[in-house]
């Protein structure tokens, strides 16, 4: 008689855990679903670079000083490589 008695209570919780499961998840998979949404929306709400140029554009922050050997290259004019033939 306890394993009936046993039988029938576990058979009772594990279907009611069913319907609560049935009722629960899919209110959990819609809040996770909203957030994702919102986050995405956010992003796209959001400028990405507020500094960001117009296609075409060429904005240039800092230009290195050359050192004197560089700037006398420059006004030697061009080298062209060549090999020894013996």
């Amino acid at each position: 008689m306890a394993l009936l008695k046993f039988l029938f209570i576990t058979i009772c919780i594990l279907w009611l855990i069913k319907m609560i499961v049935r009722l629960l998840l899919p209110l959990l998979f819609q809040k996770i679903v909203n957030k994702a949404q919102d986050q995405v929306n956010n992003q796209y709400r959001q400028p990405r670079n507020p500094n960001r140029q117009p296609a075409g554009k060429i904005s240039i922050d800092y230009i290195p000083p050359k050192d004197k050997e560089a700037r006398a290259a420059d006004k030697a004019g061009d080298f062209v490589d060549f090999e020894e033939i013996k």
